[in-house]
C-alpha cells in the first residue's frame, strides 16, 4: 500500500476509532510494524466491503466480537467506534444482548460488563 492510500486509511481509522484506534495502532506498531498497517489497511476503499456503512460495520463487528467472548480489547475499541459513528448506548446494548442465543450467557455477559465500562468513560451512565 503507497504512503497516499495508507495516510486516506489511517484517517478513516481515526474518524472511526478515535484515541482508542490511535492508541492500539501506536501499541501494535512497536511490536509488528507490518501487523499495524494491515490492520489500519482494512480501512482501505478496497478493504472495506461496499456499500456497507460504518454505522452497519459497527454493528456487525459488536456482534462479532461478542460472540468471540475472549476478544474483550477489541471489543471496547469497537464499542468505542460505535458511538463514535452513531450507534446509541440502548443499540450496543441490543446488539450485545442479541449474541446471547449464539455466544452464551458468559460471552454476553463479559461484553455488557465492557459496554458498561466503555459507557462509564463517556459519561454515559
Amino acid at each position: 500500500m503507497d504512503n497516499e492510500r495508507f495516510e486516506n486509511s489511517m484517517k478513516k481509522f481515526i474518524e472511526i476509532n478515535g484515541d482508542a484506534g490511535r492508541n492500539v495502532y501506536e501499541r501494535l506498531n512497536t511490536i509488528s510494524p507490518l501487523m499495524a498497517r494491515q490492520m489500519v489497511a482494512s480501512f482501505s476503499e478496497t478493504g472495506v466491503p461496499q456499500p456497507i456503512s460504518n454505522r452497519e460495520r459497527e454493528i456487525a463487528v459488536i456482534g462479532a466480537l461478542t460472540t468471540l467472548g475472549y476478544a474483550l480489547p477489541q471489543l471496547r475499541v469497537h464499542i468505542n467506534a460505535g458511538l463514535n459513528v452513531g450507534l446509541k448506548k440502548d443499540e450496543i446494548i441490543a446488539i450485545i444482548s442479541t449474541m446471547t442465543g449464539y455466544a452464551g450467557f458468559p460471552a454476553t455477559l463479559n461484553a455488557l460488563f465492557t459496554a458498561q465500562e466503555v459507557f462509564t468513560e463517556r459519561g454515559l451512565i
